[in-house]
């Protein structure tokens, strides 16, 4: 930090009886306005702590900042925020929690306080004081060393049902405004892959609200009061609305995020394929980026007609994800040529699950011709069958494409972005189209800046909406989504796999996980009667040549990638973060 001077921030706290009382925190101004927090090493594996400048932080309410505190100083452990975004200065109100984390489990908090920053060389020294609140559980829990930064929108919603807690806390929130939605329009409807690593089924749980470690977790003993996914405790919340997964980026949790390993192409022979790597996928400025980049500068480009890209891998963490459609090993020919552009898939399949909710993303969508960014849902389990029997949710889907329109003139490019429900028994039998919303922009790009979408769930609708104007609003159907879908008269020799449901929400009563991705071209998202300027879509949808067609007229749409500036990430997905509350018990 070199020659840095230091402001004392006094704190005179009163501590209430409990098991376990925590001592009060020292923080001292960096100067010029950087902020460095002590607490005391009671024998704690970490020591949490949540707080905000000059905006108070109620009970355990995640706060514009949140970080678990694993290094020390002596007897203490230290933190110091030395992040450009903060600015402190003598007489402003710092309002924070703590929360401290046993090496034998057990959890102490330390809430409700506020201090001063105050000049030490000054004449008069002020001190401030609140009334505390100390409580002992016994939980098992650990949370992510992540940055969060002040909430941009906290609007109220519905509750979801696992997750990660970070910080362990709860978060106020205000409703939400509602607009008429949007209309219909073609849209990507693709496979998933079945493929994913499953978990340790649940022990009896006193809520359906969860939390769990999103640096790993600590395994459940007998006096755990708290659910099990695999090895990971996940604590009842205590308040509503509670908090239950945040993550801000700032680094990428591995904890959390699984990569996508396959060439499958999602059902719909895109161009892409999925890998773990730095190129693709990383973290930096408190941000997510999911940047496409050309196998060809990785493997050279004879390798695309005539390579083996051999994905089968040797170890569980970079194994093969989906072997549908060819996706662990292909061969590259003259006619069928590699997947000429590699990008990353991540999901949170083994990391955060959640039934019932809000969850709300800010993110940028990327710019650059055939790109096609989506941030959306899938079943943790298939309950109701294959895909789509068990259901998908799509929160954002998008072009990058600049000037994209289709046939009568309306702009489906990187101005617009869809969002839709997809079900039914078979892919021949998906009404997505009665579960789907577009909204276009009135001037500007989604890749200009960034956006906030939020989600709704419940068991009651789903509700999409962009900046606080509602999108989307699928309330449940009285008959089911089978006859909302008109599957009882379209296909009434078909079983009906909600049949037997215990919601008319079916297949959206059950958890699902978070996947975010960018994909390139591929069969149907981008339809042939579309129109693109300045130059026609380089290949057409049944051609037996797509990945050739497409490569072929690289000189036409990689300059819209803008590789050359800004490091390639004008054509990123970024991410700034991903948050969901449970919204009662």
């Amino acid at each position: 930090m070199g020659s840095l001077a230091f402001f004392v921030l006094a704190l005179a706290l009163v501590l209430c009886p409990s098991i376990k009382a925590m001592e009060q925190a020292t923080m001292t101004l960096i100067k010029p306005d950087k902020l460095q927090i002590k607490m005391k090493d009671e024998g704690y594996a970490f020591v949490a702590v949540h707080y905000s400048i000059n905006s108070p932080v109620h009970d355990v309410a995640a706060g514009q900042w949140n970080y678990d505190v694993h290094d020390r100083e002596g007897n203490y452990f230290v933190h110091k925020n030395t992040n450009g975004q903060l600015h402190v200065k003598p007489g402003d109100k710092v309002y924070y929690w703590l929360h401290g984390q046993g090496r034998d489990g057990h959890v102490d908090e330390f809430k409700n306080q506020v201090a001063i920053v105050t000049d030490p060389y000054a004449t008069t020294t002020t001190t401030t004081t609140t009334k505390p609140t100390t409580t002992t559980t016994t939980r098992t829990t650990k949370t992510t060393t992540t940055q969060h930064r002040p909430i941009v929108t906290t609007q109220q919603a519905p509750d979801p049902v696992h997750g990660i807690v970070i910080g362990g806390g709860s978060e106020t929130g205000n409703s939400i405004g509602t607009v008429s939605g949007n209309s219909n329009n073609n849209i990507g409807v693709g496979i998933p892959d079945s493929g994913g690593i499953h978990t340790l089924p649940q022990t009896q749980s006193n809520t359906q609200g969860s939390s769990q470690s999103g640096g790993g977790g600590s395994s459940c003993g007998d006096t755990c009061q708290c659910s099990c996914k695999g090895a990971q405790a996940e604590p009842a919340c205590t308040s509503y609305p509670c908090l239950i997964f945040e993550d801000n980026f700032d680094f990428l949790n591995h904890e959390v995020w699984e990569h996508e390993i396959s060439a499958s192409g999602g059902g719909n022979w895109e161009f892409e394929y999925y890998t773990n790597n730095r190129s693709n996928s990383y973290c930096h400025d408190g941000k997510l980026f999911i940047k496409p980049t050309l196998t060809a500068d990785r493997f050279g480009e004879q390798f695309l007609t005539s390579g083996s890209l051999d994905l089968w891998g040797a170890r569980p963490n970079d194994e093969c994800t989906s072997n549908q459609f060819w996706g662990c090993q292909r061969q590259g020919t003259g006619s069928n040529m590699l997947n000429p552009i590699q990008s990353a898939k991540i999901k949170s399949y083994r990391g955060f699950n959640f039934k019932y909710g809000k969850m709300e993303v800010r993110a940028k969508m990327p710019k650059g011709d055939w790109l096609w960014p989506a941030i959306w849902l899938l079943p943790e389990r298939n309950a109701y069958g294959t895909w789509p029997a068990s259901g998908e949710i799509d929160i954002i889907e998008s072009r990058g494409n600049k000037d994209y329109h289709d046939p009568n003139g309306k702009s489906l490019g990187v101005d617009s972005f869809g969002s839709t429900l997809h079900f039914g028994p078979n892919l021949e039998n998906d009404p997505w189209y009665k579960a789907h919303a577009e909204k276009t922009l009135p001037s500007g790009t989604l890749a200009d800046d960034f956006h906030t979408w939020v989600m709704i769930w419940d068991e009651q609708h789903i509700n999409i909406s962009f900046e606080g104007e509602q999108i989307l609003n699928i309330p449940a159907p009285p008959g089911g989504f089978w006859k909302f879908g008109d599957l009882d008269q379209k296909i009434p020799d078909v079983d009906n796999p909600y049949r037997y449901a215990q919601s008319n929400m079916a297949p959206f009563d059950q958890p699902f996980y978070i996947i975010i991705n960018l994909a390139v071209g591929g069969i149907g998202f981008f339809d042939d009667s579309n129109i693109n300027k300045p130059y026609p879509k380089p290949w057409n949808n049944k051609s037996p040549t797509a990945p050739r067609d497409f490569w072929s007229q690289k000189n036409q749409w990689y300059p819209t990638w803008n590789p050359k500036q800004n490091n390639g990430e004008d054509a990123a997905l970024q991410v700034d973060y991903i948050r969901v509350w449970k919204m009662k018990p």
